[in-house]
């Protein structure tokens, strides 16, 4: 059943909340707020979710992208690790009944296909910066592969994740999120958005998943190449990659030994993979 469109205009401004409970961001979580509504909406809107789906949203601390989410009428997991906001939570809910659920967790260690019932679920989420990258590999790499991810990094990191075979930013976040996914950088977000702002500029980037995704086997093995190329990036592949098979991995994968890892593109890698498993196997 459709629960419609939350109604939040009784609920007080993100900022008078935060001031009448005196909490403040936590350097060591992460924590920059985004409390203006309009940006939120405007995350929401592009994360393309709506009445009945089921988003898991990891950091949302006051609940600015929250209240945002639930407008939209999806069925909202919240996964909060600072206690301290259970209670601005818990008003959200009360005011969207049946529509927002808070776990008090750490999201490196949740279950999400348990959050969402074993149900398709999304990813929308300002993620805290010291977090997001592994959990961005969590949920391209894991089990529970969510129907849509649509995430705040710091610009940095969202840069590389879509970034170009030979390009600045190309590296093994690059290859990894680009053989499991489309991947595409939807807004940026300036730092003075942020209560209090970050050193850095913020952008949100749209991932769907790839209809043919890797083996998990593949995936593992694409983990472990990446990590050794671009470890040792400046390296010629036959010495990077030595540990692994050296010359003869790279000449099965069709690949020049004296490439760097930079210049070797998303099929490549796969290519790489493949011939690892391959010469385990044998």
């Amino acid at each position: 059943m459709s629960l419609g469109r939350v109604s939040l205009e009784t609920l007080p401004p993100l900022r008078d909340v935060l001031a009448e409970h005196g909490l403040m961001a936590k350097k060591a979580f992460g924590q920059h707020f985004l409390l203006d509504l309009n940006i939120t909406r405007k995350i929401a809107r592009l994360a393309e979710v709506g009445a009945g789906d089921r988003v898991i949203e990891v950091g949302p601390g006051p609940g600015g992208l929250t209240r945002a989410l639930l407008e939209t009428g999806a069925q909202v997991i919240a996964v909060e690790k600072d206690p301290r906001f259970g209670p601005l939570l818990e008003d959200l809910a009360a005011a969207a009944p049946g529509a927002l659920t808070l776990e008090v967790a750490d999201a490196l260690d949740a279950d999400e296909a348990a959050l969402t019932g074993g149900q398709p679920g999304h990813v929308v989420s300002n993620l805290p910066y010291n977090v997001g990258t592994a959990l961005l590999i969590k949920w391209l790499t894991g089990p529970w592969r969510p129907a849509s991810m649509t995430l705040m990094f710091q610009k940095e990191v969202a840069q590389r994740v879509v970034a170009p075979v030979d390009g600045d930013a190309y590296g093994r976040l690059a290859v990894i999120a680009q053989a499991t996914s489309h991947a595409a950088i939807v807004m940026d977000v300036p730092a003075r958005a942020f209560t209090p702002p970050p050193k850095v500029e913020s952008a949100v980037v749209r991932l769907t998943p790839l209809a043919e995704r890797p083996s998990p086997a593949r995936l593992d093995a694409l983990q472990k190449i990446t990590a050794a190329a671009f470890g040792q990036r400046r390296k010629m592949l036959r010495a990077s990659l030595k540990a692994l098979g050296g010359e003869a991995l790279i000449e099965a994968a069709g690949l020049d030994p004296q490439a760097r890892a930079e210049t070797v593109d998303v099929a490549g890698f796969l290519r790489l993979a493949d011939a690892w498993l391959a010469a385990r196997s044998a």
